[in-house]
């Protein structure tokens, strides 16, 4: 008993004893594994690709919103400058007179 201790006592061969019976286990595994997480992964790339295409036509709508309000305050702001021009030369036609 006292050789079994001494081992694991010793964390050097513990861990060369878990490394071992893991690089045994894991070829029996892996495929198992991936079999079961290939879904899970096909899954998740799906729903990125899905949210980034959401965005994407979020972002058009956003970009075209925006556009318009921009369109809308030129309009705005030219029609706020030609009566003003308009208006100008009356009042100092009226001043004149």
């Amino acid at each position: 008993m006292g050789i079994v201790e001494d081992i694991f006592k010793n964390k050097t061969l513990a861990g060369l004893a878990i490394g071992l019976g893991a690089a045994a286990v894991a070829p029996k595994l892996i495929p198992v594994v991936g079999q079961a997480v290939k879904p899970v992964a096909k899954a998740l790339i799906k729903s990125g690709f899905l949210f980034f295409e959401k965005g994407k036509e979020a972002a058009a709508e956003l970009g075209e919103s925006i556009e318009d309000m921009w369109a809308e305050v030129q309009a705005e702001i030219e029609e706020e400058h030609t009566k003003s021009t308009l208006a100008a030369p009356v009042e100092e036609g009226e001043k004149t007179s």
